[in-house]
């Protein structure tokens, strides 16, 4: 059986988990299960949980999921990391003959996992030197000298990315944009993707729900003890 997913895409609060979970109850048969696979740069944290509308104990009972729980919310989690544990997934998935149903809230983990992104190497010797800049325009003006392509992708104020792309540069030896088109290029890949779109006006009162709901759930106490927390948070 073929290892390519599907994929159900679309903005935050649109249905795409409840949507995954009719579809994977439907459609699962006695020779084929369905596992949904997050794509989800914050239902990896173990901790977090009603902020991140992470699927239900219930719900993970009832149909198998992947990538949900990987790390403490303290610990980094790169998209590299992502990519691997996908790929592990989907050949677990396929080793049992069922059927990977991707819900996909963060587009760039969907992406490096679907199209194969070339993803560079991490070097963290490098990157602390460049933390201690504290002046983000600086570094900005920095990565336009080294590599004029990746900074005209890169909001001047995303100094996470800045530092992520100057790492590359300077670890690597090579400019960020060498590797790749990253999320700027949309190949053949073959996958099937499903995207849920509602008016902006149904949407926002949806978005407006789910808050209240998780409020009810205990999203401020969830926020306090990550805040609280002294192991801090991954950055």
């Amino acid at each position: 059986m073929s290892t390519k997913p599907v994929v159900i895409v679309g903005p935050t609060a649109s249905g795409k988990s409840s949507v995954a979970m009719a579809v994977a109850q439907a459609e699962t048969s006695a020779s084929s299960q369905i596992h949904i696979v997050a794509v989800d740069a914050m239902q990896v944290y173990r901790d977090m949980n009603i902020g991140t509308a992470k699927p239900t104990t219930g719900d993970q009972a009832l149909v198998p999921h992947h990538c949900i729980d990987l790390v403490d919310s303290h610990e980094r989690f790169t998209v590299a990391e992502f990519k691997k544990s996908a790929t592990i997934a989907l050949e677990s998935i396929a080793k049992v003959n069922g059927r990977a149903l991707f819900v996909a809230g963060t587009g760039l983990y969907l992406t490096a996992v679907i199209d194969d992104l070339v993803l560079p190497g991490e070097f963290p010797e490098t990157r602390v030197l460049l933390e201690q800049e504290s002046n983000t325009a600086t570094l900005f003006a920095r990565l336009n000298d080294l590599d004029p392509d990746a900074a005209q992708k890169i909001e001047r104020s995303n100094r996470r990315r800045i530092v992520r792309a100057l790492e590359v540069c300077i670890g690597s030896g090579k400019p960020f944009s060498s590797f790749g088109p990253g999320t700027s290029a949309y190949p053949d890949n073959g996958v099937i993707q499903i995207g849920l779109r509602w008016s902006r006006e149904r949407l926002a009162q949806r978005v407006a729900d789910r808050v209240h709901t998780m409020m009810n759930e205990g999203l401020l106490a969830e926020v306090t003890a990550l805040r609280n927390s002294k192991q801090g948070l991954s950055r």
